[in-house]
């Protein structure tokens, strides 16, 4: 089965699993450049720059195409539309957007953040595969 990784299951303690053919979207990759970024000690730094290279080495992410920006779009207005805030979750939305649009599932550590879109988005958590 084709899916795509959520950056939760990037940084997460298991790997992926081994039934799926993952992807990640590139917006998992710019998460991952801030956590390096905002690491408060080096030992925490030097983790995530481990990750981050492991993940770059592994991964040939997927762009934000166009037609990924207008379901983004489509997607943070169905958070505003049903009380939600979007600012707050843009990066998770492009990455929701991403799975939309390449028709595979969202594999997820935080299925919560995306219920608001459920019907939108086919978000899983690892467990569930």
């Amino acid at each position: 089965m084709r899916a795509l990784l959520d950056t939760s299951v990037l940084i997460g303690d298991l790997p992926p699993p081994e039934e799926i053919e993952a992807a990640i979207s590139v917006a998992s990759i710019t998460e991952l450049h801030f956590g390096v970024l905002v690491a408060e000690d080096d030992e925490e730094r030097a983790r995530r720059t481990t990750r981050l290279a492991v993940v770059e080495a592994t991964f040939d992410p997927l762009p934000v195409s166009v037609e990924i920006a207008r379901v983004w779009g489509q997607l943070a207005a169905a958070v505003t539309r049903r009380g939600g805030n979007p600012r707050r979750r843009q990066i998770d939305l492009a990455i929701a957007a991403t799975a939309h649009v390449e028709g595979v599932p969202l594999i997820t550590e935080n299925i919560s953040d995306f219920q608001i879109i459920d019907d939108m988005v086919d978000a899983r958590q690892p467990s569930d595969l």
